[in-house]
Order: structure tokens, then C-alpha cells, then sequence
């Protein structure tokens, strides 16, 4: 046997040659998932991002179709002031009098004491 106790390098090189093989084996594999993996991502993101904007068209048709946005068919009438029961104001003679003024008295001077 070889110094050591670990077989002929036939047999070392052999073993490098299979564990280089399966680390190639299992880097392939991991690639593989890795693509597989983001595809079904980028397909559930488009998914989500779809339903998105179709989900915003649809409120903005709702909100403008039958919401507060809605164009009404007719105006709505504007309020007209109600004629009141109240009497009408009576029409004044030819000429208003208006009174005279009155003259104040003069304040008075009251001594010191």
C-alpha cells in the first residue's frame, strides 16, 4: 500500500475525477431551480401587476359611471326663492316727510364746591 494508508494515485485521481462530477452535477441542478424559480416569479409578479391595472381601470369606470363622478342625465333644478305669503310692502304718498331734528340743550355747568 502507499504512504499513508490511501490507495495508488489511480485511485485519488479517480476519486477527484467523481467528486468534480458531482459538484458539476449539483451546480447544473442548482441553475436549473434557480431558473426555474425566477421564471415563476416573473409570471406571478406580471400576474399580480395585471390584476393591478385591471382592478384600477375598473374602479375609475365604477367611480365615473354610477359613483360621485357620474355625469347626471338632467341638472338637478336650481332653487327658486318661494313666493311668500308675506304682505308687499305699501307704496309711500308722492312725498316722504322726514322729521326735524330736535335741538339738545346745552349741557350745564355745575359749580365746584
Amino acid at each position: 500500500m502507499a504512504a499513508g494508508g490511501r490507495g495508488s494515485a489511480k485511485e485519488r485521481a479517480a476519486r477527484e475525477v467523481r467528486e468534480r462530477a458531482r459538484l458539476y452535477e449539483a451546480r447544473v441542478q442548482h441553475h436549473q431551480s434557480q431558473a426555474r424559480r425566477r421564471r415563476r416569479d416573473n409570471i406571478v409578479a406580471t400576474s399580480v401587476a395585471g390584476a393591478l391595472v385591471a382592478a384600477a381601470i375598473g374602479a375609475q369606470a365604477l367611480f365615473y359611471g354610477v359613483g360621485p363622478g357620474a355625469a347626471s342625465d338632467a341638472p338637478a333644478p336650481a332653487e327658486t326663492p318661494a313666493t311668500s305669503e308675506s304682505p308687499a310692502p305699501a307704496e309711500t304718498p308722492g312725498e316722504t316727510v322726514s322729521p326735524e331734528p330736535t335741538s339738545t340743550p346745552s349741557p350745564t355747568v355745575t359749580p365746584d364746591d
